[in-house]
């Protein structure tokens, strides 16, 4: 039984990546056995994949969810739109001296007022003057991440989606993505390597860290997935064949294992608190493309899950001693599912 402290690590700031690389593929990969550490560079998944197998990508497109503006008092506000509900409605964190109340209006981007609606959970409900899509693109910032220490700026904005970035809700991108250009989607798909997408619209809880010891009292925050039946067509057309089933990032691994519960992945679209941590069964997924993760997080106790505690320790050690670049702009692991025991 592990719990959080498991899951520290010293990580040297310099190691934190703050811009990406001139060219996406140029990343550096670590590829992961149990007894085997292998330093390869991003463009090598060709030669690690083989005809036959499946990749998985989420297409989620990043939202520019970040506003600054003014409540009717005068007070300054952050908000960071969470989820979107509907054409004029959406869910959102507000930093504000004092909370907002019910009926407020809030000044955005100097550009629109939203109303404040009911406190959900740790989120407000906003009510928008027109198509909430059209006004966060038009007057939105895209939120990075906390631990990137520059504003967004144009370059962000192409950099951080990935180049098949197609269906908006996401307030942080699905970074494992982020190491594919076109050519080398390309060249798999010259090589017989299959091309799947999911949908999971990632939340800003991928950011928090587990706060209490016991792994078991964690609430864990809640995502939006959808997975098409001809995704599930191709799952299952590779597992008959033999062929390995990759997940691009640790989201589209959340969502195929999220859909796989009952044994067997099926199509639809659902929320999912999916946690999950050593002793877990995957169901669905054989290989895993990731980046490196922040200490104590979910992600890095789904990936210990994965591939075993004792192979990720290993792992980060011999990234940090290598000088690995971390986290969303970082370098990228190719990961093998832990034979079950």
């Amino acid at each position: 039984m592990y719990s959080l402290s498991d899951f520290d690590f010293d990580l040297p700031q310099e190691l934190i990546a703050q811009t990406p690389l001139a060219q996406r593929s140029a990343s550096r990969l670590l590829q992961v056995l149990p007894a085997q550490m292998t330093d390869r560079n991003f463009a090598d998944i060709v030669d690690l994949l083989s005809p036959g197998d499946l990749l998985v990508f989420n297409d989620t497109r990043v939202l520019k969810a970040r506003f600054f503006g003014v409540k009717e008092t005068g007070g300054k506000v952050e908000v960071l739109v969470e989820r979107v509900i509907d054409q004029r409605n959406v869910h959102a964190q507000i930093r504000a001296s004092k909370s907002p109340v019910v009926g407020m209006r809030i000044r955005l981007a100097d550009a629109f007022d939203v109303i404040v609606g009911e406190r959900a959970g740790e989120f407000y409900e906003l009510q928008f003057p027109d198509d909430v899509f059209e006004l966060i693109e038009a007057h939105g910032r895209l939120p990075l991440p906390p631990y990137i220490e520059h504003a967004a700026d144009a370059y962000d904005e192409t950099r951080y989606q990935t180049v098949y970035a197609k269906t908006p809700g996401a307030v942080a991108a699905p970074t494992a993505g982020l190491h594919f250009d076109q050519d080398l989607l390309d060249t798999l798909t010259a090589k017989g390597v299959k091309l799947a997408y999911i949908t999971l619209h990632v939340g800003a809880g991928t950011f928090q860290p587990v706060r209490s010891e016991n792994l078991a009292e964690h609430n864990m925050h809640s995502e939006w997935y959808t997975i098409s039946q001809q995704t599930v067509d191709l799952v299952q057309a590779t597992q008959a064949a033999g062929g390995n089933v990759v997940a691009v990032g640790t989201t589209s691994m959340r969502a195929l294992e999220s859909a796989s519960q009952s044994g067997v992945l099926q199509a639809g679209s659902a929320d999912t608190r999916l946690f999950i941590t050593p002793g877990y069964t995957f169901k669905t997924v054989t290989r895993l493309i990731t980046n490196f993760h922040l200490p104590k997080s979910t992600l890095l106790m789904l990936v210990s899950a994965f591939a075993g505690y004792d192979t990720i320790r290993a792992a980060y050690q011999h990234a940090i001693s290598q000088r690995y670049r971390f986290f969303s702009y970082g370098d990228a692991m190719f990961l093998t599912r832990m034979p079950p025991c």
